[in-house]
């Protein structure tokens, strides 16, 4: 299991559309990925799941997976995160 956390740089945090990157960029790893905010965990390669937990600019987040790949995709998570969402 590997875990990072990582503050929310954009300004209205993973509402829709950086949500569905966020998403996209997880479904693409064979490991189990989840964000976690307080102590709610939910999975990362669900749109609904990652919209529930309300995520806003400046909170942080846990990012964890558990897999053959799971390093690489919490460090590409996290950079997506923190670029903003190129917005």
């Amino acid at each position: 299991m590997f875990v990072k956390e990582v503050e929310v740089q954009n300004q209205v945090g993973l509402h829709a559309r950086p949500a569905t990157f966020f998403i996209q960029k997880a479904n693409e790893y064979k490991s189990s990925i989840w964000v976690e905010k307080e102590e709610r965990r939910v999975n990362a390669k669900s749109l609904l799941g990652v919209l529930s937990l309300g995520i806003v600019g400046g909170t942080t987040i846990k990012i964890i997976a558990d897999g053959p790949d799971e390093q690489a995709a919490v460090d590409d998570l996290v950079k997506l995160v923190e670029s903003g969402f190129s917005e």
